[in-house]
């Protein structure tokens, strides 16, 4: 277990409000020894002591429910260097140390190749790993050049691309109960499923990321990545095991099955849209075009929708939508599988028979199936929901993927070849979406998004 962690980019909110409880988690649980340091590094004029006073204010805002002596222990375990990232003599200076260390580019992906560049001519230590964020690369020439830089700087089984939502105990649980249990797996194809609804709908609007998110979009930033990787793990052939080899490959094997989109494919089965001004719950939401740091000439889309088909034996016909929007009524994080209606029913009876739907509750985890059933009344068909709670995890999703990275299992992080075939599958999104094929859509703040277009997939 390597027990060096350097974050570079470590005065950001995602070491605040994610890196940092996660490592106070493992600790914890007993995964972090007394040895083991944490070094911040960043372009901030700040010491030690500062950034130790920085990370106990963001622990006991994001990490309270955990004991205090282990958010005290991962704060005494650290120490911070002023850095930047593209320097090669001060990326040197934060790396060295004894043995193998674990490199996190905690940093927006446009500064990932200059980071890369830094540590392959600072040189790291024998046996050390390299953690990105998503996205990885800004589109598939990118990805393709940044797979290159880090080809030379460490093996591939070095490398974790990591999404936490990979992490997250309902995801896993996408394949376990598909997987474990024998009546799902031999009516788990397009015989027996129409149409499988993959989605990240927020209430939560731009919450000052415009610095981000205006470069990037609903489209790079949730749907490239993490709703891609659930379809792989909802549409992926069961895998020999789930030893990195073989997960890695079934994934890879669903996005190379996507089939191409054509421009006409994209205007009739892709959707984006942009919130406007409105009310969500009790808050006021300026429309997107007015929040600070926005362009509005970029057209940047805050809702994204995407319907995929697969080229494969085993799902042809059957329809898998992405969607993701901010700013809407309410949060909605599911994976919703949608069987086909039954052949037949009997003569007599009133009420209609709904398709079964397995719903794979992300956020928060849970696991419900939609039956029909009968009512009070004899003869009467009504609506039936079957609901399990899924037991909290030892570990947040971010402290699996940090336990991960210094244990060297790379299972749940993404290959390079899998990174680049994802951005394969949307570059002609994205591509008719700069030329304008797609009209950009509005919808008000604290609505359901865009009015809902006629479906003409997955019907029987």
């Amino acid at each position: 277990m390597i027990e060096r962690l350097v974050i570079f980019g470590a005065t950001g909110d995602l070491t605040g409000r994610y890196l940092l409880p996660g490592l106070a988690a493992l600790r914890a649980a007993g995964h972090l020894r007394d040895g083991f340091q944490l070094t911040g590094a960043s372009r901030e004029d700040w010491d030690s002591d500062e950034f130790r006073r920085w990370a106990t204010a963001q622990l006991g805002r994001h990490a309270a429910g955990l004991p205090a002596s282990a958010r005290k222990a991962v704060v005494s375990s650290s120490g911070y260097r002023q850095v930047d990232v593209s320097d090669p003599a001060g990326v040197a200076a934060v790396v060295a140390g004894d043995g193998p260390v674990a490199a996190y580019l905690a940093l927006p992906p446009k500064v990932f190749p200059a980071a890369v560049s830094a540590l392959h001519e600072a040189g790291l230590p024998s046996g050390s790993r390299i953690v990105l964020e998503k996205p990885f690369g800004e589109d598939l020439a990118s990805a393709m050049t940044l797979n290159r830089l880090l080809a030379d700087l460490v093996p591939e089984q070095a490398v974790f691309r990591v999404d936490h939502f990979l992490a997250m105990t309902t995801v896993q649980n996408v394949l376990g109960t598909r997987l474990a249990n024998r009546m799902l797996e031999p009516v788990w194809n397009a015989a027996h499923i129409a149409e499988v609804d993959i989605v990240w709908d927020e209430s939560l609007a731009l919450e000052g990321r415009a610095g981000y998110y205006d470069g990037a979009g609903a489209l790079k930033d949730m749907l490239q990545n993490h709703l891609l990787q659930l379809l792989c793990l909802v549409a992926m052939e069961p895998p020999i095991s789930l030893s990195e080899r073989d997960l890695r490959d079934r994934k890879l094997d669903v996005l190379r099955s996507v089939r191409p989109l054509t421009e006409a494919d994209i205007v009739r089965r892709t959707r984006r849209a942009r919130y406007t001004a409105g009310r969500v719950g009790d808050r006021d939401v300026p429309a997107y075009t007015a929040e600070e740091g926005v362009d509005p000439a970029r057209h940047t889309e805050t809702f994204a929708e995407v319907e995929l088909e697969l080229d494969n034996w085993r799902w042809p016909g059957t329809i898998f939508r992405l969607r993701t929007g901010k700013a809407l009524r309410r949060d909605r994080k599911e994976v919703a599988v949608r069987f086909r209606h039954v052949p037949h029913l009997p003569l007599g009876h009133s009420g209609e028979a709904l398709p079964n739907v397995l719903r794979f509750g992300l956020d928060p985890e849970n696991l419900a199936l939609d039956l029909t059933g009968i009512g009070v009344h004899a003869h009467t068909l009504v609506p039936l929901r079957l609901t399990a709670q899924i037991d909290p995890p030892e570990l947040p999703a971010y402290g699996r993927l940090l336990l991960d990275v210094l244990d060297g299992n790379a299972a749940l992080s993404i290959r390079g070849d899998e990174a680049e075939e994802a951005w394969r599958v949307l570059i002609p999104v994205l591509s008719a979406w700069s030329k304008d094929l797609v009209p950009i859509e509005e919808y008000p703040a604290g609505s359901d998004g865009p009015q809902p277009r006629q479906r003409d997939g997955g019907k029987e």
